[in-house]
């Protein structure tokens, strides 16, 4: 299938006398709305959903673009990765169910922003990086290779540890010319 092809059945669905599905229904998507959908959490702030009449315990949420806009297209997803439905957009819902699913992703998707480089020493296929961070000062090392720093954008640079833990740096151009150097070799 190619795009042109993804555009020409997008546009001829049943209903308007074509004869192929739209996108949503070929990629059976869900689509979330306040009306048929209720968000709870448990006392150990595990997240419920209950849509489209059916309830789900301990349910997950994943961003599609967790490094630029966390507030669209959030799959909601069961313990075993199947998809319950997808959020266009958190605007949608009530505050509160806003503020619940915010701090959902924000658990998620947690990744302190480096604001000083300290040092990044290499050794051995691994960086050894010291770093102070909107969660106080950080120890931690880097796989080299395998892309394990990666741009995000032109000036945001998204840093993964050996355990998994993601750090950002925001904004490259604002670190001075000795951290800049440091980082460099990693990238």
């Amino acid at each position: 299938m190619t795009l042109k092809d993804v555009s020409v059945s997008e546009n001829l669905r049943p209903e308007d006398g074509g004869s192929s599905p739209g996108l949503a229904e070929a990629a059976q998507i869900r689509y979330l709305s306040p009306d048929d959908t209720v968000f709870t959490l448990t006392e150990g702030h595990m997240l419920n959903v209950k849509a489209g009449g059916k309830e789900h315990a301990g349910v997950y949420v994943h961003c599609s673009f967790p490094h630029t806009n966390k507030r669209i297209y959030l799959s909601i997803r069961t313990v075993e990765n199947e998809e319950i439905g997808m959020i266009r957009s958190l605007d949608e819902f009530p505050e509160k169910t806003q503020r619940m699913l915010e701090e959902q992703v924000e658990l998620r998707y947690f990744a302190p922003e480096i604001s000083k480089v300290l040092s990044v020493k290499e050794e051995f296929g691994y960086s050894y990086w010291d770093a102070e961070t909107t969660s106080g000062r950080c120890r931690f090392t880097v796989r080299g290779g395998g892309g394990s720093v990666k741009l995000m954008t032109a000036n945001r640079l998204l840093i993964v540890d050996v355990d998994g833990n993601r750090f950002i740096i925001p904004h490259l151009d604002r670190l001075s010319d000795k951290e800049y150097k440091m980082v460099e070799v990693c990238m």
